[in-house]
């Protein structure tokens, strides 16, 4: 397929700035995906598909304060740095990337904080807008994090057009984040209230969690026209032993699987052995990019935002709920004037 058949107008007033007053209160719209037919509901009646021992799998990443600013030495110019990942504790580097990126070369110091008290040099270019930063800090690392973290906020996306704010720390986040790692929140998920959570257990669903690391992949398009050509940066991932054991128990017993975001399934799918839909345990890193036509062997129904034209993860919905189906679902959100991004509304896409 290629990129710009996932195109679509969205007006800006349709992209969320805020969540509702509770995580649970958003709309709902349901795809049939065998028949392409819609449903309008809320939030709260995403159960009703589902009976006792049916499954909800989960991605319990933790999204960490990656959005820092620094001044440049002697130019004092303003810099964004957009911090990924952590390469070694010992001698406190970073993976990151710096915005302006012309600006910034190797050798330069950058001063973090009001008083400029935080110090990292550029030690390394990984890619275009990529850099190598070691912080130069005397004390242990614990105390180097907490300082860190204490000068970022909360990476909520470019696209939502406000800035962030010491709210977002707790709203961009979802109730089960334990695994500290990720750089975008598994958005599907923040619609799980404790209200929420406590009625699929009165139900008897079970749920079981994945960890997958989303990473800037989440932010970005494809960079080719033709996607089976696109590559995309590897993401940290993990599927523990419970996780294995449960999955393959529902499918085995053929209980409805239920994968709540793209990120979950595209961890299922990596870790998928054979063709009955078993998976294995996996700890590593995947580059897994999913676009239609897939086929899926794991989950049966799946549980998203109303995603960016052009993102990976409106790919990976459309692969699912296959793509005409898919594409004319969010011509009727535009029309009806359902929510986009993170803080909007959501889609059940289910046989």
């Amino acid at each position: 397929m290629k990129l710009s058949q996932f195109k679509y107008d969205l007006p800006q007033e349709n992209i969320a700035k805020y969540p509702e007053y509770s995580r649970d209160v958003c709309r709902l719209m349901v795809l049939h995906r065998s028949t392409g037919d819609i449903e309008h509901k809320d939030f709260v009646s995403l159960l009703a598909p589902y009976k006792e021992h049916d499954l909800f799998v989960f991605n319990n990443t933790r999204v960490f304060p990656a959005r820092l600013y620094a001044n440049k030495e002697k130019t004092g110019a303003r810099i964004e740095v957009f911090l990924l990942r952590e390469l070694n504790d010992e001698f406190f580097l970073w993976d990151v990337i710096v915005d302006p990126a012309r600006k910034i070369r190797i050798g330069n110091k950058l001063f973090f904080g009001e008083d400029g008290g935080l110090v990292a040099e550029v030690i390394d270019n990984t890619t275009n807008r990529g850099r190598t930063l070691r912080f130069l800090y005397d004390g242990d690392h614990e105390e180097f994090k907490q300082l860190l973290y204490s000068l970022g906020e909360a990476p909520v996306p470019r696209f939502v057009d406000r800035d962030s704010e010491p709210e977002d720390l707790e709203r961009y986040q979802t109730l089960f984040a334990t695994e500290e790692g990720a750089v975008c929140a598994p958005s599907a998920g923040l619609h799980f209230s404790k209200q929420m959570l406590k009625r699929m257990e009165i139900a008897g669903i079970d749920t079981t969690y994945v960890t997958f690391h989303n990473g800037l992949n989440q932010f970005q398009s494809a960079d080719v026209e033709d996607l089976s050509k696109n590559k995309v940066d590897s993401e940290q991932m993990r599927i523990g032993s419970a996780c294995v054991a449960r999955v393959n128990e529902a499918r085995e017993k053929e209980q409805r699987i239920l994968a709540v975001g793209t990120s979950t399934m595209r961890a299922l799918e990596t870790a998928v052995v054979g063709t009955y839909g078993r998976i294995k345990e996996y700890e590593g890193w995947t580059n897994k990019f999913i676009f239609p036509p897939y086929t899926f062997r794991v989950a049966d129904s799946m549980l998203a935002n109303l995603h960016m034209p052009l993102s990976p993860q409106l790919m990976v919905v459309a692969a699912f709920g296959g793509y005409e189906h898919t594409m004319h679902a969010y011509e009727v959100a535009v029309k009806e004037g359902y929510s986009f991004g993170p803080f909007g509304d959501a889609m059940l896409i289910v046989e």
